[in-house]
């Protein structure tokens, strides 16, 4: 019995191990904060980790600690337990515009044609690269701080839903949903079905 669950253990550790080393990591930014004590001031670091399997989730944590790699470990781990899933389409871009908002940090996300490339700036680019979305343009209008900045791109990213979703929603067929979309990416699919 006990040989049972020290395989299974294994087994979920073995699969902890596989998905954290197909994990993306990237830092963000990183802070020296100091609290004044008795002595004088003590420093301590602030670390904000955003991290990504680059095929649809991603997650962002922060951390603090007296050293810098202590600080990045905490954020790091935060963030693997905060991870969330977005739906992208054809695995490269999001599948409609977007805005987020957090404190005063607001951000605009937007689906773009195949070549675009990421256009987005600083934090924003971190929480996209990470996400694996190829084809995307962000901008950012309001507060420069990183942190709200991340967090005001994963409200963006929360409110992405896909056709499928949508149809699920509504009680109704995915390509009733879609129609035509302007990038002629589900154009031919419609003349397909019809003449099948």
């Amino acid at each position: 019995m006990a040989r049972r669950d020290e395989q299974r253990g294994d087994r979920r550790n073995r699969n902890e191990e596989e998905r954290d080393s197909e994990l993306v990591e990237k830092l963000v930014h990183i802070n020296r904060v100091a609290a004044t004590v008795k002595g004088g001031r003590r420093f301590s670091f602030a670390a904000l980790m955003v991290v990504g399997d680059q095929k649809g989730r991603v997650g962002f944590g922060h951390g603090k600690a007296r050293e810098v790699p202590e600080a990045i470990r905490k954020a790091t781990e935060e963030a693997k337990k905060s991870m969330i899933r977005v739906p992208l389409r054809e695995s490269r871009t999001l599948h409609h515009d977007g805005d987020g908002r957090w404190g005063a940090g607001k951000v605009m996300v937007r689906a773009a044609p195949p070549g675009t490339g990421v256009i987005a700036g600083g934090p924003m680019r971190a929480v996209l690269e990470t996400l694996g979305v190829q084809d995307v343009v962000g901008k950012s209008t309001g507060s420069s701080n990183p942190y709200n900045m991340v967090r005001a791109t994963f409200e963006a990213l929360k409110a992405q839903s896909s056709p499928r979703q949508v149809a699920a929603k509504r009680g109704k067929k995915v390509s009733d949903v879609i129609g035509r979309r302007a990038d002629g990416a589900s154009a031919a699919q419609p003349a397909a079905d019809a003449e099948g």
